[in-house]
């Protein structure tokens, strides 16, 4: 099979390869980038455990090719939190125990982080449905949306 040259950001970084042009992206990250915060779950789009974002947009990196990505920036969980984007929100997490088996939790803080990137303070029922598209199957939710909550009012504290 014939390789595609492609270039992108990927955490801020330049990065060229050269690809198979079926890879999925969170495929590309985890096996040629080393990039493992980014899950590979049921490879349909529904977990949300793929989660990366890719020009700004949380996307799910299962259903997109990484030769899609020529000429984009990703950012992966590892990107994020190396930056120090998401410390408040992984400490947040840690906190009230809105992690366990640690599965989804990079999804997860993608998530929330775009929910609460445009300074907004959501209620509960908003929150609930922004991360409904990553499932949970050790917390129950209730911590996460704590977590998450939690931040948000503290994002609002800081800028008055």
């Amino acid at each position: 099979m014939a390789l595609i040259d492609i270039t992108a950001v990927i955490n801020g970084e330049t990065v060229r390869e050269s690809v198979e042009p079926r890879r999925t992206l969170v495929d590309f990250l985890r096996e040629t980038l080393g990039l493992t915060g980014s899950h590979i779950g049921c490879e349909h789009g529904i977990c949300g455990a793929c989660s990366v974002r890719v020009d700004g947009e949380v996307i799910r990196g299962c259903l997109i090719l990484a030769v899609q990505c020529d000429g984009a920036r990703v950012d992966t969980i590892e990107g994020v939190s190396d930056s120090g984007e998401i410390a408040d929100l992984q400490a947040a997490f840690e906190k009230r125990n809105a992690l366990q088996c640690g599965f989804c939790t990079p999804g997860m803080l993608l998530s929330a982080q775009a929910l609460l990137h445009h300074g907004n303070v959501p209620d509960r029922e908003t929150i609930r449905d922004h991360i409904s598209g990553n499932y949970c199957r050790c917390t129950g939710y209730q911590a996460i949306v704590d977590a998450i909550e939690a931040v948000a009012l503290a994002r609002a504290g800081a800028r008055k």
